[in-house]
């Protein structure tokens, strides 16, 4: 397929609107999912390519009703990136409960069902690409990610499910774990973030170093859904340069 529609979920001011950027640049309509209509609105006057589809995908059937408008008004999905992320970052002493089932739908449960949507029309060409963004919650459990981290684990299992089921039938399914925190202006000033999004007092390099740029990590997703079939990455770790790991 020549620039085959892609679906990107999770479109806000960083990594999302980056991949937008990415795709568009090279012929690829896209089909832009998150909450906030008012910023798609805004992108899709920045990228003529890029059509808005507001939708909280942590609502199923509201997720279910918007890839089959998609499908009806753009056509058949022929890469999928799953972008959109719910967390929280407490203990599980001091988390609600109800965040667990939060973010398992949202990280998880609408994987799922955005790729009931998509994959048999993807077997049905024998091509396609599924790409999850990730990170390192999804290989290990810390205290304060004790209802977040679970399932970005299960989101990464999932994608290895499905990367052995569908490799075979030509789908390209890969999981990109970013180990970084990603710079984004709604952030603010180093003084009113967590710990974990400001330099350590002994980053060795530039403060503008210690973040992954949003339109790198873009490069990196657009990079996988290009490979040859012969050389296809499933696990890809990223990180900046001089990272602790």
């Amino acid at each position: 397929m020549n620039n085959p529609l892609v679906v990107i979920t999770g479109v806000g001011e960083a990594t999302g609107r980056a991949l937008v950027d990415r795709f568009t640049r090279v012929g690829h309509p896209v089909a832009m999912l998150a909450r906030d209509e008012a910023r798609l609105r805004s992108y899709e006057q920045e990228f003529p390519a890029a059509k808005a589809y507001p939708c909280d995908i942590g609502d199923l059937q509201a997720l279910q009703a918007v890839i089959s408008r998609i499908q009806a008004e753009m056509g058949p999905v022929g890469i999928l990136v799953h972008n959109a992320v719910a967390h929280s970052f407490e203990t599980f002493l001091e988390a609600d409960p109800e965040s667990l089932e939060r973010n398992f739908r949202v990280n998880t449960t609408a994987l799922l069902y955005l790729a009931r949507a998509v994959a048999p029309g993807m077997i049905a060409t024998g091509e396609g690409a599924i790409i999850c963004t990730g990170n390192t919650a999804s290989h290990r459990g810390v205290p304060t990610y004790a209802l977040f981290a679970p399932t970005k684990a299960a989101q990464r299992i999932f994608c290895e499910a499905l990367a052995r089921d569908l490799g075979p039938k030509g789908i390209h399914v890969g999981y990109v774990t970013v180990d970084a925190a990603i710079d984004v202006a709604w952030l603010g000033a180093d003084e009113d973030r967590p710990d974990w999004l400001v330099p350590p007092a002994d980053w060795p390099h530039s403060r503008e170093e210690f973040f992954a740029k949003p339109g790198a990590i873009a490069e990196e997703v657009y990079h996988l859904t290009q490979q040859d079939r012969t050389t296809w990455t499933f696990d890809l770790v990223i990180r900046p340069f001089a990272e602790k790991w």
